[in-house]
């Protein structure tokens, strides 16, 4: 360890002075197991005076500082070398005014804690993702949303920051007070500084009856279709409505909700849904490591026991929202996910079921896919998972780098693949890359947290002159690159020469049990 870091850790801080909790030996992964790193010194403050310890600190030492809480985004951007800060110990809620719905909280609060406190106060979040382990912090900085035409991305509900800068001071941003950092802040990859304060406007708590039924994907497509604008009455029929599609069986599960006055009613239990259907597929995906061909088979078993053989069968339950929105992500994985015009989403899904399947002229769903890449031979896993916002609708800032569609409704298309016991599955390089083609020709941006290639030139040509205005936000609140690293290098920076704190990637190698182990310098 650096003599400078040593020191460091081993301060001791006078009555006068923060405590810095630091300890080395740390070994950061992500939640899908997809990377991991070895950092010089992981901290976990406990205050916003600890952070601004934390950062200075990290300026007098020369070293790159990177905050993470769960770690949920599979690619390598919280990967360091160098000092990790954790802001588990920031999840205090410090006021909640029932009748305005705001709620002051640190930024490190998870999200599963927050409804759990929202409740307590008869609110809960507005919308939600799919899972609530993150913090808050982090999934306002890699713009999480939910599926609704009804609802943004969740930072719409944000009302103000407190982030500390490289400099070691903490300061306010919201609409009225520092625009620009604000509108940086809400989708800021961790490259401006530390978020410690979320100021969020919370709704009365409501409960939710949902219905998710199996059935063709035409009669999906149909439903689609059937109305204006692309939204058609598939993703107007409920406030909340999400898709799973799985190509190689031609069906799509659609899952929609809407608020109810109706007291709890659980959904009845599959077996499917326990210990033993969870081995029985995880099993099931690493036998087809082995032998791909079998994956059709493993779809059509797995998700008819699921959901139902049969078209048409449905289950249904009346649940709080903040558990009704959630969803199971079951295993190590590889996420793949871009947003298009939500208009567009038919003919996107058309080519890639064409595609995937190799149909010819003579099959009734063929489309010409004109995806220049073969699929011979290649099979996938994985249900497609289809969701959708309308982020044109809020009246607060938008996000500099917010990759939803300007001026209407949003569609998300995410590729998973899942990890069989850590094992990276065979089709990944063919099937992303395949799919990273259909979505730029749809007009697609990537979204920031998942596993994508496209990099800074073709991020440049996408955003424009709102990626212009968060480089000169970062570049005025960081000049140093105190908070920046290989992966903001690949996407997001400038091209020109390497900032005086930012962290170069030099080595990069398997690590056990799968994954990708990164090794950095300053």
């Amino acid at each position: 360890m650096h003599p400078a870091a040593v020191a460091a850790m081993n301060e001791a801080p006078s009555s006068s002075v923060a405590p810095f909790r630091a300890r080395p030996g740390h070994v950061h992964r992500t939640w899908a197991g997809t990377f991991s790193s070895l950092p010089e010194l992981y901290i976990q403050p406990e205050t916003v005076a600890e952070v601004e310890r934390a950062v200075s600190l990290a300026r007098l030492c020369r070293r790159r500082l990177v905050t993470t809480g769960c770690g949920h985004s599979p690619s390598h951007l919280t990967c360091t070398s160098s000092w990790m800060l954790n802001l588990d110990g920031l999840r205090a809620v410090h006021s909640v005014d029932p009748a305005t719905g705001l709620v002051v909280m640190d930024a490190g609060i998870r999200l599963h804690a927050l409804c759990a406190e929202l409740d307590r106060h008869g609110l809960a979040m507005p919308n939600l993702g799919s899972i609530n382990e993150q913090s808050i912090a982090g999934a306002i900085a890699t713009g999480t949303h939910g599926s609704s035409v009804a609802h943004g991305l969740m930072s719409e509900d944000v009302v103000a920051l407190r982030v500390t800068l490289a400099d070691g001071r903490t300061v306010a941003c919201s609409a009225e007070t520092n625009t620009d950092l604000f509108r940086a802040a809400l989708l800021s990859l961790g490259a401006l500084g530390v978020v410690v304060e979320v100021t969020l406007r919370a709704v009365p708590a409501f409960t939710l009856r949902w219905r998710q039924t199996i059935d063709s994907d035409r009669k999906m497509l149909s439903a689609w279709e059937d109305g204006v604008g692309g939204a058609g009455s598939l993703w107007t029929q409920s406030e909340f409505v999400r898709v799973w599609w799985f190509p190689h069986t031609r069906r799509a599960v659609v899952w929609q909700a809407d608020k109810t006055e109706e007291p709890p009613r659980e959904p009845r239990k599959s077996y499917y849904d326990g210990a033993l259907g969870y081995y029985v597929y995880h099993n099931l995906l690493w036998l087809a490591q082995f032998a791909p061909r079998i994956l059709p088979w493993v779809e059509r078993f797995v998700f008819g026991m699921q959901y139902g053989f049969a078209d048409g069968s449905a289950t249904s339950g009346v649940q709080p929202g903040a558990h009704a929105l959630l969803m199971n992500c079951l295993y190590s994985q590889f996420v793949n996910e871009w947003a298009i015009p939500l208009a567009k989403g038919p003919e996107a899904l058309r080519r890639l079921r064409s595609w995937l399947n190799r149909l010819t002229p003579a099959d009734p769903d063929y489309v010409p896919h004109n995806i220049p890449f073969s699929a011979e031979g290649l099979y996938v896993h994985a249900p497609v998972e289809v969701r959708v916002s309308d982020t044109s609708l809020t009246q607060a800032p938008r996000p500099l780098l917010d990759p939803t569609v300007e001026d209407g409704p949003t569609l998300y298309l995410n590729a998973t693949l899942y990890r069989p016991y850590g094992r990276d599955p065979p089709c990944r390089g063919r099937y992303y890359e395949a799919f990273e083609w259909l979505m730029r020709d749809m007009g697609g941006r990537p979204h920031w947290a998942k596993n994508f290639e496209a990099g800074r030139a073709e991020l440049e040509a996408l955003y424009g002159e709102r990626l212009d205005a968060f480089r000169r936000v970062r570049d005025e609140v960081d000049p140093e690159g105190m908070f920046v690293g290989a992966w903001h290098r690949e996407k997001v920076l400038a091209e020109g020469a390497k900032l005086p704190l930012e962290e170069a990637e030099t080595a990069r190698g398997a690590m056990a049990g799968g994954g990708l182990m990164t090794h950095g310098q300053v």
